[in-house]
């Protein structure tokens, strides 16, 4: 009893010291991630019912002939579904369903639908990825105020999280590749279906992830992304700059704009929080891009624990050039017979806004993946407490890295019945391109900025 009573105060501890710093976790924890554990942190056993199987590894490489670039092939094309959710077995499933879920269901209950088919735990990442993991499990630590974090590189900060806000940076941290070179299209979809597709070319260095470097050698920088709009012919040539800091309180994130009817290059102050997307139509905020993004600071985070979910999986329909967006991009939704959801343990963590702090969502509650980290399904509350916006990540295994990553975000606004797509790509010529050499940091700069811009 009081060993249980110890544990107790311990996990309350933890709690109230999320927003302060904390100590990494012990060597002996660790070795946990080369036994029981994946070296991700994920429980390599599956669940008792045997409808989440165990990890065996993943993915581990492309399929023959795979070229980096090319659209990703389905490697589970002759899978089918187990069953498909809809509003008229809701009851059935709803205990492993998020509250984004069950509201889609019920604001969309003759079209949309969620098929079910068998979980296949594809997640992985590089060996280095793997190894620096294992040492960031004993070295890392929260900065004051869990702001960021220190004394990790090249892999997931906390593997085993003691807090929310850890476990938040470990979806902000996670693997994605070095240098990614990607051409895609997004398009806010109105209450009728009608939309326009925004194309855009993004350039993306993910700095933390550079082999061969430390986290000395940062300098604060987590990545820098840069954007250029190839169409619609109206915004060609306008372009963007994000310098990514890791502690955007200590230093604000950095961002430029050039705009080719002006021809020339700003800063963006204002591109953080709750500002909405340039090209969202007001349907996605800066820090609801990649699920959750920026500075974590006007929320308290808590780690709420673990669930089994039914969430977007091994979606590479979705992509695929035989689907065109006239037939993915649906009212109220993307069409559900070119999704796949499976039932996967993910981590729950809440933010809760701050008393005295500003933002249009008052709640976020996160379900990240627990096999790679992945935010896979987010639900937002407005100011009244009410559920207002589901974002939902597509994932898929990126198996020419691998890493687990989305290939489409889907942001829904219950209140207006719209909804926002990032990464669609059925319609490019092809896919992420993580094979182009690494430039210097020198081409992430707003004077090479306006160069790339030009129509």
């Amino acid at each position: 009893m009081r060993n249980l009573r110890t544990l107790i105060g311990v996990a309350a501890a933890l709690a109230l010291s999320a927003g302060s710093a904390l100590a990494a976790v012990l060597a002996d924890d660790a070795a946990k991630l080369k036994s029981t554990l994946t070296p991700l942190g994920a429980e390599k056993a599956g669940n008792a019912a045997g409808t989440i199987p165990a990890w065996t590894g993943g993915i581990t490489q492309a399929p023959p002939g795979y070229q980096s670039g090319q659209h990703r092939a389905d490697p589970f094309a002759d899978d089918k579904p187990l069953f498909t959710i809809s509003k008229a077995n809701l009851e059935q499933y709803k205990a492993n369903l998020t509250a984004g879920q069950i509201a889609l269901l019920n604001a969309y209950p003759n079209s949309f639908k969620m098929p079910v088919y068998p979980s296949r735990r594809t997640g992985s990442a590089p060996q280095w990825v793997y190894d620096n993991t294992f040492s960031n499990a004993t070295s890392a630590r929260l900065v004051e105020g869990g702001n960021g974090f220190v004394d990790a590189y090249g892999g997931i900060p906390f593997p085993l999280p003691q807090s929310g806000i850890e476990a938040l940076w470990n979806h902000i941290a996670r693997y994605r590749g070095t240098y990614l070179v990607r051409r895609s299209s997004e398009a806010a979809v109105q209450r009728d279906g009608s939309f326009t597709p925004i194309t855009t070319q993004y350039d993306m260095l993910f700095r933390y992830y550079q082999q061969g470097g430390s986290f000395a050698g940062l300098n604060n920088t987590l990545f820098y992304y840069q954007t250029v709009v190839k169409s619609p012919a109206r915004l060609v040539g306008t372009a963007a700059l994000v310098r990514e800091t890791l502690d955007q309180i200590r230093e604000p994130r950095q961002a430029w704009s050039y705009s080719p009817g002006q021809r020339r290059v700003r800063r963006a102050p204002l591109f953080a929080y709750d500002t909405p997307g340039t090209t969202t139509d007001g349907l996605r905020t800066i820090d609801d891009t990649d699920m959750f993004s920026g500075a974590p600071d006007r929320y308290d985070w808590s780690l709420v624990g673990k669930r089994e979910i039914y969430i977007p999986y091994n979606n590479y329909k979705v992509s695929s050039p035989q689907v065109k967006y006239k037939e993915l991009l649906q009212p109220g939704h993307i069409a559900p017979q070119y999704t796949r959801y499976e039932l996967h343990r993910v981590w729950v963590v809440e933010g809760k806004l701050k008393p005295g702090a500003r933002h249009i969502y008052s709640r976020r509650t996160l379900y990240l993946d627990e096999d790679s980290w992945s935010a896979a399904v987010v639900d937002q509350y407005d100011g009244r407490g009410e559920l207002w916006r589901v974002s939902m990540a597509y994932l898929s295994n990126f198996y020419e890295l691998p890493a687990t990553s989305s290939a489409l975000d889907v942001n829904h606004d219950l209140q207006s019945r719209r909804y926002m797509v990032q990464w669609l790509e059925n319609e490019e010529p092809g896919s992420a391109d993580f094979s182009q050499p690494i430039p210097n940091d020198d081409y992430f700069s707003p004077s090479s900025l306006r160069a790339r811009g030009v129509r």
